[in-house]
């Protein structure tokens, strides 16, 4: 059974999110993403505390594919370092994985 992998990154707008989200499915480097916001985000930036509000947007692709992926938002990202990271799925729905593998593959 192949690693399948959520990966997460978040943007500053929903525009960018679904833009981001949109070319990485539209590439087939993730079988489908999900937009959730706005959520709030507390975090450290350039040596301050800071706060607003983010979209995230979860990936699910194999992890066969994920340096393609994460080279693919680092390129399409309009940060300098955006987080990008995975976790991996480590139970489901076999069919669901199924489709995943067929959908990257």
């Amino acid at each position: 059974m192949a690693d399948y992998l959520q990966v997460t990154t978040v943007a500053d707008s929903e525009e960018v999110a679904r833009r981001l989200a949109r070319s990485a499915v539209s590439a087939r480097l993730a079988a489908s993403a999900n937009v959730v916001g706005p959520v709030v985000s507390v975090f450290w930036h350039l040596g301050e505390l800071g706060d607003g509000q983010e979209w995230q947007v979860v990936l699910k692709t194999t992890s066969a594919r994920f340096a393609e992926l994460r080279d693919h938002l680092l390129a399409e990202h309009p940060w300098e370092n955006p987080e990008i990271s995975a976790v991996q799925m480590v139970a489901g729905n076999t069919a669901y994985f199924d489709w995943l593998d067929r959908t990257v593959g």
